[in-house]
């Protein structure tokens, strides 16, 4: 009886029979390797012994040599057409990690283990060994190659446009009728840093500030995106009021032909700003303290303490005089409560009991209260907050009716 066997088409030595699992294996695996052509069969494939298999086995596929561009500013590789944030903490770690994505294992061999050791030749190559072990046809296996890794520093598209002043959107914060207040330019710096912070962080390299410039009447923040200047333009506005216009500028065309434009987000905010004490035109009412200048100004009566909003016409500007601020108040000794409506207060510069209105936010009890003296006379101001030094905390600054009024 003759025994049916294969054999190796290489050499024709017997090769031994494979497990059901090996027979079964994954085509693309027999495909990589261990197979050839049976010359007496054309198209059918048969399996090499083991001696014909190792001798063009190839554990490992590794490049000669590997050429990493590394932006000299800030560290970002060059990967594929784009400039990438590594996060690396030096160039070894970028090279060690260019290898690991360019090393190669054949596809036959199991438990594959693998480490690497650096050497740094000079300042611009570092020299990668890697040692691999495996196990293939149930034979140990074992290889060590060696990589040369150049590193060549450049200039990355976000540094060198920052280098270049590069900027696509400018922010102008203005205000009407008077300059922007140190609290507002500040504000205006942290959320531009903020807008850029976010974008960072979401993975966009073309998020920078360029410049932030203070001028005579105000402001100039110049951001690389009109994403950028828009986010700011509208987030001041949302802090502070006011109004924002926007105004295009051809400035050049890209190398497809587009047409590249500046964009100026110009930001106007109010003339009045909370803690300032007005006094409104045509109206007897009394001098206001403005607590915001969202929409409709609004403000409280320095006279009787009751709330005032501007007409719908009048916005955030209503016609007015300003005649301080808060903080020019200054604290003065109460005499005697006449009634309801009237209390004597001595007059700081002259220490002349006055008699003044009566807000209903005056504490009968107090021994001094703050005042403010101006061209329109004497009047009382509300305490200032003990936590913000304000009279009212930010939610009140910006919400006259924080102290549970409404409209109804």
């Amino acid at each position: 009886m003759s025994e049916s066997r294969a054999f190796c088409p290489r050499c024709g030595d017997p090769v031994p029979d494979r497990s059901a699992s090996d027979a079964d294996g994954d085509p693309e695996a027999e495909r990589a390797g261990g197979h050839a052509t049976d010359p007496l069969r054309p198209g059918t494939e048969v399996e090499l012994c083991d001696e014909c298999y190792f001798e063009d086995f190839d554990f490992v596929d590794a490049p000669d040599r590997i050429d990493v561009r590394v932006c000299a500013q800030c560290g970002a590789v060059y990967r594929g057409n784009r400039w990438v944030d590594v996060g690396a903490e030096d160039y070894t770690d970028i090279a060690i990690e260019e290898v690991s994505e360019s090393l190669g294992v054949h596809v036959d061999v199991d438990d594959v283990a693998w480490q690497v050791e650096p050497e740094q030749v000079d300042e611009n190559t570092i020299r990668m060994h890697a040692y691999f072990t495996g196990v293939v046809r149930g034979t140990p296996v074992e290889e060590q190659v060696t990589v040369p890794v150049r590193i060549a520093r450049q200039t990355c598209t976000r540094c060198g446009r920052i280098a270049g002043d590069y900027y696509a959107s400018i922010v102008q914060i203005r205000a009407d009728d008077r300059t922007p207040t140190s609290e507002e330019m500040d504000r205006a710096k942290e959320i531009a840093n903020a807008v850029v912070a976010d974008m960072e962080a979401t993975g966009d390299r073309n998020a920078f500030v360029t410049e932030m410039g203070e001028v005579d009447d105000g402001l100039n923040i110049k951001v690389s995106t009109n994403k950028i200047g828009k986010k700011i333009a509208n987030k001041m506005v949302e802090e502070f009021g006011g109004t924002v216009n926007d105004a295009e500028t051809l400035v050049t065309e890209d190398e497809d032909g587009n047409e590249v434009y500046r964009v100026t987000f110009a930001v106007r905010l109010p003339p009045y700003t909370p803690g300032d004490v007005i006094d409104l035109a045509d109206d007897e009412g009394g001098p206001v303290l403005v607590r915001s200048a969202h929409g409709n100004l609004k403000g409280i009566r320095v006279t009787t303490g009751d709330r005032y909003e501007a007409d719908y016409e009048e916005g955030a500007a209503p016609d007015a005089r300003k005649l301080g601020e808060r903080d020019d108040a200054v604290e003065t000794t109460v005499v005697t409560v006449e009634d309801e409506h009237a209390v004597q207060v001595l007059d700081p510069d002259t220490y002349r009991a006055e008699t003044v209105s009566r807000p209903n936010y005056f504490d009968p009890d107090a021994e001094t209260v703050p005042v403010l003296k101006s061209r329109a006379g004497l009047h009382i101001l509300p305490d200032p907050d003990p936590d913000t030094g304000d009279d009212a905390d930010e939610s009140e600054r910006y919400d006259p009716y924080a102290n549970g009024e409404s409209d109804d």
